[in-house]
């Protein structure tokens, strides 16, 4: 019985080790993720920026086109 007792405690030790590594990884790669994210809304907002842009060059040359000033 006591060498189960001793097989089990160890089996605990090893996967309490392997959980706590698992959460560091974890927090390193949720990290990582949030800046990526913040990268990708700036490059959103900054192509959104240019597709607007776009849009009105269009609609003047559009505007401009039909006479309508």
């Amino acid at each position: 019985m006591e060498s189960r007792v001793a097989v089990l405690e160890t089996i605990a030790r090893n996967t309490e080790s392997a959980l706590a590594e698992i959460r560091s990884e974890l927090r390193g790669m949720r990290t990582s993720i949030d800046a990526e994210l913040r990268d990708i809304r700036a490059a959103q907002a900054r192509d959104f920026r240019w597709m607007l842009a776009a849009f009105a060059a269009l609609l003047g040359v559009m505007a401009h086109g039909f006479h309508w000033f």
